[in-house]
C-alpha cells in the first residue's frame, strides 16, 4: 500500500485529480479499448471531480473514450431526486465533460429485481475488461462504497442495509433528518473493489482519522472494510494532514520520509500535461 499524506483537502483534491488524469493519458484510450473508471460519490471526491472538469476545461484530458461504473445508489430513490448518486454525478462531473452517455454506469435503485440489477452490473463491469481504477472515499467507519463494518471482504454487488453511523452521516444531505435517508443501498462489493487493476482511495478530515487508523495501522479486518486495501497490489491511499492524527509516530513518519525522498507529492502536484 502505498499512502500520501497531502498538506490539506485541495492539495489532496489537485494530486488525486493530476493521478487519475495522468494514468488515463498514459492508457491512451480508445473507443475500441476504452480507459475503464470506477467512481465514488459524497464530500470527499468533490474537489477531485473540480479539478477534473479543469483539466477537461484547459484541453488537458478528453473523457470521450473513458467508460464509468459508480460504486452505488440508494435503493427506492428516483434518480431525479436531488440527492440521488445518479444527480451527484451528472451535477459534479458528468455534465461537465465529454463523456459518452452510453459509457456511464450507475446502479439502478428502482429496478424491479435487484438482486438481477447487482448480477448484470458485475457482468457489464466483466464484458468492460475489468476496472482499470477504482477511486474512492473511506466513512469515518472504515466502509469503502456502502460495505458497511462486517461485510465479507469477498464480496460482489449487492443489495445492502446501511448502519445508523452512515444513516446519520448521510443525514447532512437530507435536511439533517435520518428519516428521510434511504434504508438501503446497491453497492459493488469489497471483492469488485479489489479486483481492479489499481485503486486509490480519498481521505481527508479529522472525523476520518479513526478509519485511516485501522485502515493503515492495523491488520485487514471485516470490520474496517477498506482495510482490504492492504491486500491490493496497485492501492494508494491520498490524504491530508488531518485525517493523519491517529496515525503510529512511526507511521506517519515513514510515508513522509518515503514521500519526501521519492518526491511523489510534488511530482503530481505540479504535473505538466
Amino acid at each position: 500500500m502505498r499512502v500520501i499524506i497531502a498538506k490539506d483537502y485541495d492539495d489532496m483534491s489537485v494530486w488525486a485529480a493530476n493521478y487519475v488524469a495522468k494514468r488515463i493519458k498514459e492508457f491512451n484510450p480508445t473507443e475500441e479499448h476504452p480507459f475503464v473508471l470506477g467512481c465514488p460519490t459524497g464530500s470527499s471526491p468533490l474537489g477531485l471531480y473540480r479539478h477534473l472538469i479543469k483539466l477537461y476545461q484547459d484541453g488537458k484530458i478528453s473523457f470521450k473514450n473513458v467508460v464509468t461504473f459508480n460504486m452505488d445508489e440508494y435503493v427506492n430513490l428516483p434518480e431525479e431526486h436531488p440527492e440521488s448518486y445518479h444527480s451527484f454525478m451528472f451535477n459534479n462531473f458528468f455534465n461537465h465533460i465529454d463523456i459518452r452517455r452510453e459509457n456511464i454506469h450507475i446502479l439502478n435503485g428502482n429496478a424491479k429485481d435487484l438482486k438481477a440489477e447487482c448480477e448484470h452490473y458485475e457482468e457489464m463491469i466483466a464484458a468492460a475488461g475489468g476496472v482499470d481504477l477504482f477511486m474512492g472515499g473511506i466513512g469515518p467507519d472504515g466502509h469503502i462504497a456502502f460495505n458497511e463494518p462486517g461485510s465479507s471482504l469477498g464480496s460482489r454487488t449487492r443489495i445492502k442495509t446501511l448502519t445508523t453511523n452512515t444513516i446519520q452521516a448521510n443525514s447532512r444531505f437530507f435536511n439533517n433528518d435520518i428519516n428521510l435517508v434511504p434504508k438501503q443501498a446497491l453497492t459493488v462489493g469489497v471483492q469488485t473493489v479489489m479486483d481492479a487493476r489499481e485503486v486509490l482511495i480519498l481521505c481527508n478530515g479529522p472525523h476520518k482519522a479513526r478509519a485511516l487508523h485501522h485502515a493503515i495501522d492495523n491488520g485487514v479486518n471485516h470490520m474496517w472494510t477498506v482495510s482490504a486495501l492492504q491486500m491490493h497490489p496497485h492501492g494508494t491511499i491520498v490524504c491530508d494532514e488531518e485525517a493523519c492524527v491517529e496515525l503510529k509516530m512511526s507511521t506517519y513518519q515513514y510515508f513522509k520520509d518515503k514521500q519526501s525522498i521519492e518526491g511523489v507529492l510534488d511530482r503530481y502536484l505540479n504535473l505538466k500535461f
